[in-house]
């Protein structure tokens, strides 16, 4: 069945010409009040990506996520293999925030927040107005000869390009091995760690890749948060829009003369201008309403108010709207589907801060030594052996440990090793133990037995292991 007429432009994206062959965005420079915030927003989260792994709280990254060595840090907390289900919990805290923002605001991560948005908008598309010029220049640049000036153009704004993707992978790797390896590798060389350099080296053309050709198509084709917005919005959602009913009239719109009647005409207070498509960096017509490629940007917003401004018309006719606002005046509600979001999100947000709370700073984990089950010791004395292994989540060393029984009499030998020893600075101990019980403490062929773990004097964890005996009958 063939698609009405006025939404034939939802059989193809903006990017792809007639022909199926990629259509180039050249967007015109934006300028106005949402775009000056959208900068400060920028530079102030550039900053923050640069920074967050050289700052360090109580000796933690602030953020690091060392996949090879399953060390994650977020906002300075250290989680360990162990702490998985907190980090589990963390992901999803994050997944619904963006939920709940994009069910009550749109997709305005991907405007102000999104990384991909941010380089490419804010730093390459920026260096491109300086070097290429505005959009015009560029189309005129596109069509003319390789000249020498040309040449110079292309070459300089692809070595910014490569420069800055290879300054964008260091940050990258800074967040997945630590910042200290990084300026230790950096002090020492690249060819002294030529193992990370090619890994290195392949980030940096990928991200040099999908700033310099591959930009938009990111928003459109890759990011599958693009994809999940159309099950997310709904007609309650405040988006970046037209208002038809204001902009079409009863007539439709219309190019604008001056000292005429539009009222009485019956045509809206469009004047089909096109600068809302030739500012839009994903290159769709925002009157056509919501669509994929849009990813709140407020360039559009920006382009009309000013052309409202100079031919007199009152601004907001793109505007951060819902539809029941255009269609009825209907104001933005807290809708029974955003309070259920919200009341996940606090339930969350409470387990995650009182798991934090009641993590300990080390973790102990106490196994029978596979394949070995007791031994007698003279006439009463069982003994079994076990491994023990001791994580230390702190920046610093946890000295003099060692192992007690609770509430049974019995004796704990470490093999290899002192009475008591160190667990190092985020780092772990391991090591075998033997455990010695009187017979008559023994219930059956499996005793529960409670296994203290001390720094000092102090209780630093606990951990319950099944003590294997003889089978009473």
């Amino acid at each position: 069945m063939e698609a009405p007429k006025n939404e034939s432009f939802r059989d193809s994206i903006a990017t792809i010409n007639e022909e199926g062959k990629r259509a180039w965005v050249f967007p015109k420079k934006p300028s106005g009040k949402f775009y000056d915030y959208r900068k400060y927003v920028s530079y102030f989260l550039l900053v923050f990506l640069f920074a967050a792994p050289f700052v360090k709280i109580n000796g933690n990254q602030f953020l690091l996520f060392n996949i090879l060595e399953r060390r994650f840090n977020i906002f300075g907390f250290p989680f360990w293999p162990q702490d998985f289900h907190l980090f589990v919990i963390s992901m999803i805290i994050g997944v619904i925030f963006i939920t709940l923002f994009t069910v009550a605001f749109g997709r305005i991560f991907c405007g102000w927040i999104c990384p991909q948005t941010i380089f490419m908008e804010m730093v390459f598309r920026r260096i491109e107005f300086w070097i290429d010029g505005d959009r015009g220049k560029q189309l005129r640049l596109k069509k003319s000869k390789w000249t020498s000036e040309k040449i110079k153009k292309r070459v300089l704004k692809h070595i910014l390009f490569f420069v800055i993707s290879f300054l964008i992978a260091n940050i990258f790797l800074a967040y997945l091995i630590g910042s200290d390896k990084l300026l230790e590798y950096v002090k020492e060389g690249p060819f002294k760690h030529v193992g990370t350099l090619i890994p290195l080296l392949i980030f940096t053309g990928l991200f040099y890749f999908v700033f310099s050709w591959f930009r938009e198509q990111v928003c459109i084709i890759a990011c599958p948060y693009g994809r999940l917005q159309g099950v997310l919005l709904d007609n309650k959602s405040i988006v970046v829009a037209y208002d038809h009913k204001r902009g079409e009239g009863e007539n439709g719109r219309k190019k604008w003369r001056k000292d005429e009647d539009r009222t009485a005409l019956g045509h809206g207070d469009c004047i089909d201008c096109f600068q809302c498509v030739h500012v839009c960096p994903t290159g769709i017509d925002i009157r056509n309403g919501t669509q994929l490629e849009c990813v709140n940007c407020t360039a559009c917003i920006d382009e009309c108010d000013t052309i409202m401004d100079k031919v007199g018309l009152p601004t907001g006719l793109i505007r951060y709207a819902s539809e029941v606002n255009i269609e009825d005046k209907e104001p933005f509600k807290w809708t029974a589907r955003l309070k259920g979001y919200i009341i996940v999100l606090i339930v969350l947000i409470g387990a995650l801060f009182t798991m934090l709370q009641l993590r300990n700073d080390i973790e102990a984990n106490i196994l029978r030594l596979p394949g070995q089950r007791y031994e007698h010791k003279g006439e009463t004395i069982i003994s079994n052996v076990f491994t023990y292994k001791l994580v230390n989540k702190t920046i610093e060393d946890i000295t003099n440990v060692s192992f007690k029984l609770k509430e049974v009499e019995g004796t704990i030998k470490l093999v290899s090793a002192d009475k008591s020893f160190i667990v190092p600075a985020q780092g772990l101990a391991e090591g075998t133990m033997f455990i010695e019980l009187d017979e008559s403490l023994l219930s059956g062929d499996r005793t529960k037995v409670t296994v203290e773990v001390y720094s000092s004097d102090k209780l630093i964890e606990t951990t319950t292991i099944n003590f294997l005996g003889p089978r009473s009958f």
